[in-house]
């Protein structure tokens, strides 16, 4: 009879384990990425005109899914991509929120009218208050460019029915900001929305403006027109926001991300003498960069710097990152706050920057002047905690070479509670900036091994066996 190892089999299920893909290895089943392709309600913009209204109730995957990526894009209605030099896209923002069974709310108007006892919102975990940037995605003239895609084995949970109140269902709101910049006068002023280039002087809601508030979402709002050239004439056209989601089925090897924004606006301050967390963070959204003057451009290369220091009520693994800038931005960055023994601050340990993508020519995604994609982080998962209560530091630069009005310094990150089991024995994906490198020429080089061993055993044991036929046939 043949007698063989049984260690060489243990040997051989083990390389062929290691020779699966990574997520059936170790993460149970793949998870089937679904993909739809949805339109927001169009909208109609001429010469100098702007869209900036609250679609609710808008298509969104339903059931219990954790999302892995939203982009976007406005297309005109034969499905065609619209370059930024002739639509700006301001911003988009996606919000969650929870309606009472039977309320139906189309737009903001409707909104105003519902009882707010049936209306609960389902921001993000963000620490600005009041609802100020709730969003689950959203993006500006970068959004072609922009990487919004989770890693696995992580996502976005949504739709978790005993997360949903009783009596009530979950819906979606899409916000589009949007200005026609075909024949302005001045094409970056309209899109920073300068206010004297709107003929603005009170809000939305007829409030007078501050008088020093030179431009920003206050004199940009819906149906809000910036001025053209003189005796400028063309067609107003029919536009729409195209959306693509991507999602899986929500399941025990999903691990869920908590979605937080920071603002570098944000007025937060740390209470004297106290080392408890103020959770008063009043974010403004917008700020003013002033122009240098020419003895300035030797000194600092005329950049504008902002920092704020925030200590974070929360904890866990930064995922994912992305910073959101306008024109004239030159990138952003997220550092933990580094003390030297004698209390003098450094500039801290870098955890994630974020870097603009300038267009160099006129076809949509790469429009000369404008901001085409912003970098995107993803740390090797584990390497970049955050504890609760820790002070992060953010910071933007903008250039400085001309006068900017309501530019923003937001920056969007991803944070898990937990890292997958294999993260402790194993070595796994390999994740950096801007890019998911998936080690696949270890695995092929695993998986052939595991096959040549699976050869060599099957030729070591035919030998052994026809040796061992042989010799018995000689003794007969």
């Amino acid at each position: 009879m043949a007698s063989y190892n049984p260690g060489w089999l243990v040997l051989v299920g083990i390389l062929v384990t290691l020779s699966l893909p990574y997520s059936h290895a170790f993460w149970g089943n793949e998870n089937k990425i679904h993909t739809a392709v949805f339109l927001s309600p169009k909208f109609v913009l001429g010469p100098g005109s702007v869209e900036n209204r609250f679609y609710f109730n808008v298509d969104f995957p339903k059931g219990h899914i954790a999302l892995k990526s939203f982009d976007a894009e406005v297309i005109d209605e034969t499905g065609n991509p619209v370059p930024l030099h002739e639509t700006y896209l301001h911003h988009w923002v996606v919000v969650r929120y929870y309606v009472r069974k039977g309320v139906e709310i189309s737009k903001l108007d409707d909104l105003k009218k519902v009882n707010r006892s049936d209306y609960i919102s389902g921001g993000n975990s963000g620490i600005c208050q009041n609802g100020i940037l709730s969003q689950f995605f959203g993006l500006g003239s970068e959004t072609r460019k922009t990487s919004t895609h989770i890693p696995d084995p992580y996502g976005i949970e949504v739709g978790n029915p005993a997360e949903v109140p009783s009596g009530f269902e979950e819906q979606w709101m899409l916000n589009v900001h949007a200005i026609d910049t075909r024949g302005a006068e001045d094409k970056l002023g309209c899109t920073e929305c300068r206010c004297d280039l709107y003929n603005v002087t009170d809000d939305e809601y007829g409030r007078p403006l501050r008088p020093y508030y030179k431009g920003g979402l206050l004199c940009c709002y819906d149906r809000t027109q910036c001025k053209v050239k003189h005796g400028f004439e063309a067609v107003r056209r029919t536009l729409y926001l195209r959306y693509t989601v991507k999602w899986i089925d929500m399941d025990r090897f999903v691990l869920p991300v908590k979605i937080y924004i920071f603002d570098i606006t944000d007025s937060w301050k740390r209470t004297p003498s106290s080392t408890e967390i103020n959770a008063e963070h009043k974010c403004k959204i917008e700020y003013d960069i002033e122009s240098c003057d020419a003895t300035g451009l030797g000194n600092d290369g005329c950049i504008d710097t902002k920092r704020i220091s925030l200590d974070v009520p929360f904890g866990g693994y930064l995922i994912y990152g992305v910073a959101h800038q306008h024109s004239g931005g030159t990138g952003s960055a997220l550092y933990r706050e580094c003390l030297f023994d004698f209390g003098d601050f450094e500039d801290g340990q870098l955890m994630c920057s974020s870097l603009p993508t300038y267009g160099k020519g006129e076809e949509p995604g790469n429009e000369a002047g404008y901001i085409v994609g912003m970098t995107t982080c993803y740390p090797k998962p584990g390497t970049v905690e955050i504890s609760e209560g820790e002070t992060l530091i953010l910071e933007f630069n903008y250039s400085r070479i001309r006068h900017h009005t309501g530019v923003m310094g937001l920056f969007y990150i991803l944070v898990a509670d937990d890292l997958p089991k294999p993260m402790h024995t194993l070595r796994t994906v390999v994740q950096t900036q801007d890019s998911i490198m998936v080690v696949t020429v270890l695995w092929a080089a695993v998986a052939l091994i595991g096959v040549v061993a699976v050869i060599a055993l099957a030729v070591h044991y035919q030998f052994k066996r026809e040796g061992e036929d042989g010799y018995e046939a000689i003794g007969m």
